[in-house]
Formats: structure tokens, sequence, C-alpha cells
């Protein structure tokens, strides 16, 4: 039975089999923080990759639950002047934050 290797040997292996990889990953990881950014969330550039992939994750998966209960994410979101309802308005990041602590905090909307 052969171990699966860990992650950064895992794209020590890739990198050298696609040269472009890392740009690639670089293109990526740009266009996911501004996702983000647009979304609200701050970012400070110390997180990692998995760090922005679960911030990604978790935007996408509290505007699921936003839909779901009757919200409209054009008129509840983070960049909209007088929200409907501020309960289904994606929560800020704030700087001294950890990704885990954020991620932990973040309620699941629901209509009162």
């Amino acid at each position: 039975m052969s171990e699966r290797p860990e992650p950064d040997r895992y794209e020590e292996l890739e990198e050298r089999l696609d040269p472009h990889r890392r740009e690639e990953r670089q293109r990526v990881r740009t266009e996911l923080i501004g996702q983000l950014q647009a979304r609200g969330v701050h970012i400070t550039g110390a997180e990692s990759d998995e760090d922005v992939a679960e911030l990604v994750e978790a935007a996408e998966r509290f505007e699921r639950e936003v839909e779901a209960h009757g919200g409209d994410l054009f008129v509840d979101s983070g960049n909209a002047r007088e929200p409907d309802d501020p309960i289904f308005v994606l929560p800020k990041r704030h700087g001294h934050e950890s990704v885990p602590s954020y991620l932990a905090a973040l309620p699941k909307p629901q209509r009162r």
C-alpha cells in the first residue's frame, strides 16, 4: 500500500511536471481573493491557499443558506447601503481575526 504524498511534497512533484503550475495557482488565488474582497471579506495576505479556499467555500455556503431562507444576495450583501435584512449579510472579518475563528463564528442565516 502506498501513502499519499504530503501537500507540499505533492506540489513540488506537480511543479516539476508542469512548469506553469505555480503561475496557475497564483492566478486562481488572486481570483479567489478578489471574490472574497467583493463579498466584503477582509484578506490580510497571510492566508494560505487552503485558508483562501475555506473562506470561499464558507462564503458560498452562507450565500446558499441566505437564498434558501428567502434572502436576496443583491440587496442583502455587505456592499448594499441598506440591506433588507442584516441577518443575511455575510459578517465582516476583522484584520486580527484568524481564519478558523472567523469560520467558526459564521452564523447560519435564518429568518427570525
